[in-house]
């Protein structure tokens, strides 16, 4: 009988426990991915509208616009409306308005007191409008007793306030409310700042530019647009160029910047420019009126450099010309006379000779 090749049951065992204990490391080490949460409904999109109202709803107007006695109060309406799927709780705030430097209507940030027309102007502080639907609320116009006669802009807005951090982000949506109070009207736009500069191209055969800058700005009590004309002429009224810089819509205090380029310009030396304004009341304008038209003028000096660089290169060449022709010329004499004399010498020697 041969010897058992096994080994001992003891020995096996142990084997079999450390083979375990490995298995068991490896699972423990493996992380176990945990069951996916469930995803929160994603809350829907708040889309609304504020616009001019009668008591039935909007009524067509894009903004409100009112010539009022000084101590006359007058009711309006706007309309809200609420496009989402939700419901919603709409801030209403009045304030000033203003237009940006492209021409866009806007009102003072809410952290900005109103000291003009948005004070007029009293609306109740929310409005709650379910999906869906629109909402007319009531508000209230009142002019003060003193009220300076003139335009006085302001606008209302709903708005609604999200977090996004720790940031709160105001998001509103308005229109105008433009209140005139009677009184004398005065259109007026001054021209400050009026510079004028010469673009001159390296083309001698070219005109060159003139660019022409001003500042805007509406010393009346009405908004208003102007009508711009830029004259541009040389000495003694030579080759006079023109062109517009008219001015978009400002309100009373308002400026706007306004640049013109007058093409076809030749540099003569000093060139007069000169800028009228002549103001037009936006809106319906007022009987009695005060329409001031306003000038102002700037010199601008030039010089003809791609011309006269021209000339001198002519010069340049054309006295080349004329000194090589001169050496040239200087040249075939001083050859002639030299075979001249040699024809001379020769007819000597040869008579000697004979």
């Amino acid at each position: 009988m041969g010897a058992a090749s096994g080994r001992p049951p003891s020995e096996e065992l142990a084997m079999i426990r450390n083979l375990l204990a490995v298995l068991a490391a490896v699972l423990i080490a493996v992380p176990i991915a945990p069951a996916p949460a469930a995803a929160e409904p994603a809350k829907p999109t708040l889309t609304w509208s504020v616009q001019p109202a009668d008591e039935q709803g909007p009524d067509g107007r894009r903004w409100i616009e009112l010539a009022l006695d000084p101590g006359q109060s007058v009711t309006e309406h706007l309309a809200v409306r609420n496009f989402s799927d939700g419901a919603a709780v709409f801030t209403l705030k009045a304030a000033d308005g203003y237009l940006t430097d492209k021409g866009r209507f806007n009102m003072l940030q809410s952290d900005r007191a109103s000291v003009d027309g948005g004070t007029w102007i009293t609306v109740q502080n929310e409005v709650a409008v379910g999906p869906k639907e629109t909402k007319v609320v009531p508000f209230t116009i009142s002019v003060p007793e003193d009220a300076t006669p003139g335009d006085h802009p302001a606008g209302i807005a709903a708005s609604v306030t999200s977090t996004r951090g720790t940031v709160a982000v105001e998001s509103r949506v308005g229109f105008r409310v433009v209140m005139r109070a009677k009184g004398v009207m005065k259109a007026s736009v001054a021209v400050d700042g009026l510079t004028a500069t010469y673009e001159q191209p390296w083309n001698p055969f070219s005109s060159g530019t003139v660019v022409v800058r001003y500042t805007a700005t509406n010393k009346g009590n009405v908004g208003v647009t102007g009508a711009g004309q830029v004259t541009v002429s040389g000495l003694g009224g030579l080759a006079e160029q023109g062109g517009r810089a008219d001015v978009e819509e400002i309100y009373p205090g308002g400026d706007r910047e306004i640049e013109a380029r007058i093409g076809g310009v030749w540099a003569l030396g000093p060139l007069s420019t000169s800028v009228t304004v002549s103001p037009s009341i936006q809106a319906a304008s007022p009987s009695g009126a005060m329409i001031e038209r306003t000038s102002a003028d700037v010199t601008v000096w030039t010089l003809p450099w791609p011309q006269l660089a021209l000339i001198a290169v002519l010069g340049l060449l054309y006295f080349s010309f004329r000194t090589v022709t001169r050496l040239r010329r200087r040249r075939l004499a001083a050859l002639l006379a030299r075979a001249r004399d040699e024809g001379r010498a020769e007819a000597r020697t040869g008579h000697s000779t004979t």
